[in-house]
C-alpha cells in the first residue's frame, strides 16, 4: 500500500462494487469486483459480503464505504432500496467491528455524495463552480449537491414529489427496466422529473451518472431542460473513487 491508493465500497440496491483506486488520477486500479445484494438487505448481511470484497483485494489500509442512505456521523438515518432495519444503525461500528479495523479507517457516506466528491474532484472542471447537482440513476435516485465544489451532504432530492409520485418510482432506472420503458419514454419521466429539480435549485449543472449513463447517447440527448447537463466521467465507479478518497482524507459525513 502507498499514500497514492486506496480501496472503496459502494453499496446499492441491487449490488456491491469495491475496488482499488489510484488517488491521483480518480481511477480504478484493475477490474472491481461486484456481488448482488442480499436479500433481506440487513446490517449483518451487507456487511458479511463488504468483508469478502475486502479480503479478496487482500486491503488492509483505511477503507470508504457509501450507503443509499442519509449519514450523519457514521450513523444511518434513512434506508432507501435497503432494510429498513439500517436506519439508527451505527454503520461505522458496524464496518469496523467485521473488518476488524480501528473506527477512525472506515469512512461512511451517502452514496451519491461519495459520486459527487469523485466528480467534482476528477471530472469536468465545470464541476467545481456555481450551484452543481449530481444525479445518480440506478435501483433509485441519488442526489449531490455542490456550491463553488463544497458538498452540500445528505440531500435526498430522488424523493421529490413531482406528479404526487416519490420521483424515484417514476424515474429510477429500475423503473425502466421493470416497466420495459424504451429510452424516450423513460427520457420523458426523467425531463419532468428535472424540470421539477430545476424549479427548486436553479442550478448551473447537472451531471447524471449511475448505471445507465454507460448508454447516455441514448436518452441524455433528448432531455430539452434550460440546464446544462453532462455525463458523470466516472460513470458508476464514482462512489468507489470518492469512498476512498474519503477513507484516505479521513473525511465522513
Amino acid at each position: 500500500m502507498t499514500a497514492t491508493r486506496g480501496f472503496g465500497i459502494d453499496i446499492g440496491g441491487s449490488g456491491i462494487k469495491g475496488a482499488l483506486v489510484d488517488l491521483e488520477r480518480g481511477r480504478l486500479i484493475g477490474d472491481r469486483l461486484r456481488i448482488d445484494t442480499p436479500r433481506p438487505a440487513t446490517p449483518e448481511a451487507i456487511a458479511d459480503v463488504v468483508a469478502g470484497v475486502v479480503e479478496h483485494f487482500e486491503w488492509d489500509g483505511p477503507v470508504g464505504i457509501t450507503l443509499p442512505a442519509v449519514i450523519k456521523k457514521g450513523c444511518a438515518h434513512t434506508a432507501a432500496n435497503i432494510d429498513p432495519s439500517w436506519i439508527g444503525t451505527d454503520a461505522d461500528t458496524l464496518f469496523a467491528k467485521r473488518l476488524g479495523k480501528d473506527v477512525e479507517d472506515v469512512a461512511m457516506l451517502n452514496d451519491a455524495d461519495a459520486a459527487g466528491m469523485a466528480e467534482v474532484r476528477f471530472g469536468d472542471p465545470a464541476g467545481r463552480k456555481g450551484v452543481v447537482t449530481l444525479l445518480t440513476f440506478g435501483t433509485g435516485i441519488g442526489s449531490a449537491l455542490f456550491h463553488d465544489g463544497k458538498l452540500v451532504p445528505n440531500t435526498e432530492f430522488g424523493h421529490l414529489e413531482v406528479d404526487g409520485h416519490d420521483a424515484e418510482t417514476r424515474a429510477a432506472a429500475s423503473v425502466k427496466d421493470a416497466e420495459e420503458l424504451s429510452y424516450p419514454e423513460w427520457a420523458e419521466r426523467v425531463q419532468r422529473y428535472l424540470s421539477v429539480l430545476e424549479g427548486l435549485l436553479w442550478p448551473d449543472l447537472v451531471i447524471v451518472g449511475g448505471g445507465v449513463s454507460k448508454k447516455a447517447s441514448k436518452w441524455v440527448p433528448l432531455l430539452d431542460v434550460r440546464t446544462r447537463i453532462i455525463v458523470a466521467s466516472l460513470q458508476n465507479n464514482a462512489g468507489i473513487v470518492g469512498a476512498a478518497a474519503a477513507a484516505a482524507e479521513g473525511i465522513e459525513h
